[in-house]
């Protein structure tokens, strides 16, 4: 007898073996058989989902759900446009702060709708004795005022309150770690938001680091929310380079860095695992210090890399070395440059088929780096909802001949690359739908389109979210298709993504999403057949 039988729907299911099918069947979290094979036979529970559209559940491939989290419960300056109104909402925050010298922390800092950054000395007239962080959205920077610049080791650069990259990296070891409790109901809270949306799956991307951890045994608050059935989807972590250290391993292993014990990717199950080590390369457009080969419009720099390319380069064969798959963030064109040359490199030394690294956001690709993606198997995970909301500004500082290059569609396709949708949670909106929309049309919400070369079919670009983000996260053996075997991970829909007008696509109603064969939108995995 079958769990549940999902019936009278219109299965979407990215497996060419059965493109379509009325109905599933499932048992103990697994998809058993589709159509003719479950049909007839009976179910503890019968759900008509009348008519609805069922696709695969959603995979994020690249989040950061404590962040998320953390910025859904901090004071916000989004939105606003004047420094005084900036100033007013800091200072509000610091007086619900009770001790002098405490930190305040403020979120939804960007600095394109001030028209310049904030200053240190314009966050002390309403500091009131406590410490004020003002992370920017997106999470390589941050403004502090002078009590915090006070605490910084002698050196770290500051543009008058503004700490970018390693210098923001100095501010935020300032501060007592969160602890694992704090974090597992950060990590619940973000996750839930990400189930409403029909993710289903998810890698965090980057744990236990200077730039974006939150606590040395990071890792220990994920399986606390685990534990506390607050995880309501599958979750794979990458962990930050900067925690490998040096290890006497045996000659034979060529391991010259490691993590303790030497942890690497696919430790863990199919609910919660370690996926790719994330390596830095460079910076974020936002905050221009993306490594750029040629300056941006109007600016007189070309953003930085987090260090030299020769020690960026022995961190990234490192890890390669030491058995991880890896996850480079690389959103300049120069960044990528150093990114491939070092797998290159890295592939040389010890060649490893099936490894699948990965290029974390892929901004700005050149055309002459196109063939070298292919060449080495490297796949391209993207943000399309970058461009949705800050095309016009990413277009401008491009200018007209590179702008066509940013976060490429089809020529990922035509050339062969694995293209992987995802988000960068919580820098701008996470949803799957929205993003589809974005892939196929190309554009801005101001009606700008970037690149329109680069759009890619509906289908493409679910299968983006879906085939591709489970091939990049290592779980195509169990998810990214509804197929016989696989986990029963799917995403209700009020409409057919392939059949309405494009501009609807991230409109659509997310009805229902399952993990295990449960829907997970009310509850965490706690209950129900898909206990892990």
């Amino acid at each position: 007898m079958l769990c549940t039988k999902l019936t009278n729907a219109r299965f979407v299911t990215m497996d060419p073996a059965h493109p379509v099918a009325h109905d599933l069947g499932i048992w103990k979290g697994r998809i058993v058989g589709l159509d003719e094979a479950v049909t007839s036979l009976p179910a503890r529970e019968v759900i008509d989902l009348q008519g609805a559209t069922v696709l695969p559940g959603f995979i994020d491939a690249h989040v950061h759900l404590a962040w998320t989290g953390f910025k859904q419960n901090t004071p916000s300056i989004a939105g606003r446009t004047r420094i005084d109104d900036v100033l007013a909402v800091v200072e509000e925050a610091v007086l619900r702060k009770g001790s002098p010298g405490a930190w305040v922390s403020i979120a939804g800092y960007d600095q394109r709708a001030l028209g310049r950054h904030l200053t240190a000395a314009e966050l002390d007239r309403v500091s009131h004795g406590r410490k004020v962080f003002v992370l920017h959205d997106s999470g390589h920077g941050c403004v502090v005022n002078t009590a915090v610049l006070d605490l910084l080791p002698a050196g770290v650069p500051h543009g008058d309150g503004f700490l970018a990259e390693g210098a923001m990296g100095a501010a935020r070891a300032l501060r007592l770690p969160y602890s694992q409790d704090e974090l597992a109901e950060a990590i619940g809270r973000a996750a839930r938001t990400c189930v409403a949306e029909g993710v289903t799956a998810c890698a965090e991307a980057g744990i236990g680091g200077a730039l974006f951890g939150h606590s040395p045994v990071e890792l220990g608050a994920y399986q606390l929310a685990r534990e506390k059935g607050l995880l309501p989807l599958r979750v794979q972590l990458m962990v930050a380079a900067d925690r490998l250290r040096p290890v006497a391993a045996h000659e034979a292993d060529g391991i010259p860095r490691a993590l303790d014990l030497g942890l690497r990717t696919g430790f863990g199950d199919d609910w919660l695992s370690v996926g790719a080590l994330k390596i830095y390369t460079d910076g974020g457009m936002m905050a221009r210090t993306a490594a750029l080969s040629s300056p941006y419009e109007g600016l007189d720099h070309t953003g930085q890399l987090q260090d030299d390319p020769e020690t960026l380069t022995k961190t990234i064969v490192a890890g390669h070395l030491a058995g991880w798959q890896l996850a480079v963030h690389a959103i300049g064109d120069r960044a990528a440059d150093v990114a491939l040359d070092a797998l290159e490199r890295a592939q040389r030394l010890r060649p490893r088929h099936g490894v699948r690294h990965r290029v974390e956001h892929a901004g700005l690709i050149r055309p002459d780096q196109l063939s070298r993606f292919a060449r080495l198997g490297v796949s391209a995970v993207v943000q399309p909802n970058f461009l949705r909301y800050f095309g016009d500004d990413y277009a401008a500082i491009m200018g007209a001949e590179r702008a066509p290059w940013l976060y490429r569609g089809k020529a990922f396709l035509d050339h062969g690359i694995t293209l992987v949708g995802s988000s960068d949670r919580p820098v701008t909106d996470g949803s799957p739908l929205r993003a589809v929309q974005f892939m196929v049309e190309r554009a801005s919400e101001s009606g700008q389109v970037i690149g329109p070369d680069e759009g890619i079919t509906v289908e493409e670009a679910l299968r983006a979210y879906t085939v591709a983000g489970a091939y990049a996260c290592h779980w195509e053996d169990s998810v990214g298709s509804l197929s016989p075997g696989k986990r029963a991970d799917l995403v209700v829909l009020g409409d057919d993504p392939r059949r309405v007008d494009t501009s609807r696509i991230g409109d659509i109603e997310v009805v229902a999403t399952y993990v295990d064969g449960r829907d997970r939108r009310d509850g965490g995995p706690e209950s129900g057949e898909g206990k892990p």
